[in-house]
């Protein structure tokens, strides 16, 4: 499931002003936003298309359960961060595996901020919807148990064949390992918090479980 934090713009574009040239005049003029392919690469993409990259990539990793994946803000992901991991920084994702299986069949939860997804997408030159899959694909991995910080390149090598699948571009493991690494979200230890489920570890590795608050 997909869910929208309320403080959240849901559309970051609506702000942005692209200027153009005019081919018959030197004024500047700004050009309709829904006709900017900028503007439009700003865009959160559906609630449905995100939906359905959730099951598709979910098939993929042989991950189990219910996902709910938040979008949310700089400050709302930096809270979460600084009660879990003991960071106190915005970062990409964090991720929040389920403790244990249950009758619901939950598998975990992940929490993307947009603002941060949004510049790291300019910064790699793609678009938000290209970087949101990206870090629903790292997170979904570590919900499925992987941990590139503890393991042997095993995380690394599933996340590049399921990103092939995917046609995604490089993911967050590579990114950190072309420079200097500057870890983000990941996996929080075990401590009683506000059921969606628990924390793991983004542009780094991973947290152990936790239960936290369903948004």
């Amino acid at each position: 499931m997909i869910f929208l934090d309320p403080d959240l713009d849901p559309d970051p574009s609506s702000r942005v002003k692209v200027p153009r040239r005019s081919v018959s005049s030197a004024r500047t003029v700004f050009s309709a936003p829904a006709q900017n392919p900028l503007v439009r690469a700003q865009r959160i993409p559906t609630t449905r298309t995100l939906s359905r990259f959730l099951r598709e990539a979910q098939s993929a990793a042989k991950l189990r359960g219910q996902v709910t994946v938040l979008l949310t803000t700089d400050a709302a992901i930096r809270r979460l961060n600084r009660q879990f991991r003991g960071k106190n920084k915005a970062t990409d994702v964090l991720s929040f595996p389920a403790s244990a299986p249950g009758p619901l069949k939950i598998a975990g939860d992940l929490a993307i901020s947009i603002p941060t997804a949004l510049r790291q997408a300019g910064e790699q030159g793609h678009s938000l919807g290209v970087e949101i899959k990206v870090l629903m694909l790292h997170g979904l991995l570590h919900l499925a148990g992987y941990d590139h910080e503890a393991d042997h390149g095993e995380m690394a090598r599933r996340e590049q064949k399921l990103r092939a699948h995917f046609r995604l571009p490089h993911g967050l493991i590579e990114r950190n390992a072309s420079s200097t690494p500057k870890m983000g979200a990941g996996r929080a230890p075990k401590s009683g918090a506000p059921s969606m489920t628990q924390p793991y570890r983004g542009k780094g590795g991973r947290a152990r479980p936790s239960k936290v608050a369903r948004p």
